[in-house]
């Protein structure tokens, strides 16, 4: 590394004042970033070449990168609902345009990636604060009503700040397995709530909808890590405090769509067309009056605990409030957003594998040979039993492989770089196409089938570093909530395929994923549960 900055210190200098050099000068700036290899995608023999031999022609402007009209855009997402379909253009547009191209949404130009190799580029030479993507309407609302930015909506240093308090206590495996018991006791009402359901059907099998279930399940089990307590979702009657909680989310979602169009959209179209911006604010409104109402229940119980001179014991929220490491605005603005992110998240990819595992009933036997060779029938899996249970850490990932929740991740680059052949300057809006590199054959041999022993078999490419299927995303900026959700995955599975065998009900045909800011089922899913023989 030392020759390699040396080198590029003196051909800079020598190129110094050279206007017929800039495009050059910058190849080898870059060089001295990274490898070579990396930004040139040139061997390193050739990378060591000396500069007057290096093909500039090789280097393309955003003018030249290829990509459909804006108006071609337009009408695809405003007049062909491609909203719904933001996955499927991925792959529409990856065929036609190649594995880099750009679009424009609006004033808003975008450079997609449908490709693993300069996914990882991207990724592998981040700073140490990311940009994430276009979060102004989060900041605007933030800002409108005085409220804190959470790890979602927080940038720079502000948000390094936050990710180094929370990443102490929620990001290792082992840190979240004290959370398993209460987890377990989630899952245990979400059993007795499929035997209440499935009763309520002729066939005495069938659960309608099953999201539905999965995202109480999901809501409550994240809830029970963040606030400490249990919000009755599972109940047959649930509380109204949570069924308006329930609603304000249901009503976010619903408007991840609408805030799409917002940003398309200039501000001055509001006074036109109100609705968006407004359910976009309630919703908000709605998530945060239900987050103030448990963290200041739980700040209060701990202040009564204090002044009698009790220990002050509890989880994740009594930590955060004892220690002081964020202001109470900032423990406000960040369990609100966790909890957002952790529950259609979850529920989705529940409600997928479930599906999965129906159509599959070959692979749902193997994973349940494995599971009772390892637990037996009855005994409740911890996190510590998970890692000897291969096949349902595969099933999540073949379940995130095949329906990424964020079918797309954004980033917007901090320094100009050179990616697949083309300059692209600082302050550009990418895009990582990963349910386009998820269903790449070139990434996952035979990718549109489910193989879940795709993550394991030692005689497969199909890597689990393989940066075609990154749903947790990578690196610093990576998911902080990831081990959290693949703790109430993995128990949740683990005890239905140990409880039912999950059957596809009559009720139920071919399920087709849409895009509704994240990915999700485009038409109910139906499954039957029956009774395993112990």
């Amino acid at each position: 590394m030392a020759i390699i900055n040396h080198f590029t210190a003196a051909c800079l200098k020598n190129l110094a004042g050279n206007s017929r050099n800039k495009q050059l000068s910058f190849v080898l700036r870059s060089f001295h970033k990274s490898a070579a290899s990396d930004i040139l995608g040139i061997s390193e023999e050739r990378a060591m070449t000396p500069p007057d031999v290096v093909d500039e022609t090789r280097i393309k402007t955003l003018k030249e990168m290829p990509g459909p009209s804006t108006f071609a855009n337009l009408i695809e997402f405003f007049w062909r609902d491609g909203f719904s379909r933001i996955h499927e253009i991925q792959l529409e547009h990856s065929k036609k345009y190649g594995k880099i191209f750009k679009s424009r949404f609006g004033p808003q130009l975008v450079v997609s990636i449908a490709d693993r190799d300069l996914v990882a580029q991207v990724l592998r030479t981040e700073s140490a604060t990311p940009r994430r993507g276009n979060m102004d309407s989060w900041k605007e609302y933030r800002d409108l009503r005085g409220r804190s930015t959470g790890l979602i909506s927080a940038e720079g240093e502000e948000w390094l700040k936050m990710r180094s308090v929370l990443r102490q206590l929620i990001m290792r495996p082992r840190d979240v397995a004290v959370f398993s018991d209460d987890v377990n006791e989630v899952v245990d009402d979400l059993i007795k709530r499929i035997t209440v359901l499935r009763t309520q059907q002729a066939d005495g099998a069938t659960v309608l909808n099953i999201n539905d279930l999965f995202f109480k399940y999901a809501m409550e089990a994240v809830a029970a890590i963040l606030y400490e307590c249990r919000l009755g979702c599972l109940e047959s009657e649930v509380p109204q405090e949570t069924q308006d909680y329930i609603a304000a989310l249901h009503l976010m979602f619903s408007s991840f769509k609408t805030t799409m169009y917002a940003g398309a959209i200039p501000k001055w179209l509001r006074s036109i067309i109100p609705k968006p911006w407004e359910e976009f604010c309630d919703s908000w409104d709605g998530l945060f009056k239900f987050s103030l109402i448990h963290v200041d229940k739980r700040f209060a119980e701990i202040k009564a605990q204090l002044e009698r001179g009790e220990e002050v014991k509890g989880g994740l929220l009594t930590h955060l409030l004892v220690t002081r490491q964020m202001s109470v605005e900032d423990i406000y603005a960040n369990v609100t957003e966790m909890l957002l992110a952790g529950v259609d998240t979850t529920s989705f990819t529940l409600s997928w594998a479930a599906y999965l595992l129906a159509r599959h009933p070959d692979v749902q036997q193997q994973i349940f040979t494995e599971v009772t060779r390892t637990l037996g029938p009855r005994r409740v899996a911890t996190a510590d039993d998970v890692q000897h249970l291969p096949l349902i850490r595969a099933l999540v990932k073949e379940t995130l492989r095949l329906f990424p929740v964020l079918p797309g991740n954004g980033r917007v680059t901090q320094d100009d770089l050179i990616l697949g052949g083309y300059f692209i300057p600082k302050g550009t809006q990418l895009a990582m196409c990963h349910y386009s590199t998820s269903l790449d054959d070139e990434n996952f041999a035979d990718a549109v089938d489910f193989r879940p022993d795709r993550w394991i078999r030692k005689d497969t490419t199909d890597h689990v570093d393989n940066f075609g299927s990154i749903p947790f995303g990578y690196g610093i900026r990576s998911c902080v909530g990831r081990r959290i959700a693949e703790l109430e995955m993995h128990l949740s599975l683990t005890r239905l395929i140990q409880k039912f065998h999950i059957a596809i009900s009559p009720l139920t045909g071919d399920v087709r994923a849409k895009t509704h800011g994240l990915l999700c089922p485009g038409d109910p899913i139906n499954l039957q549960f029956i009774d395993r023989e112990n």
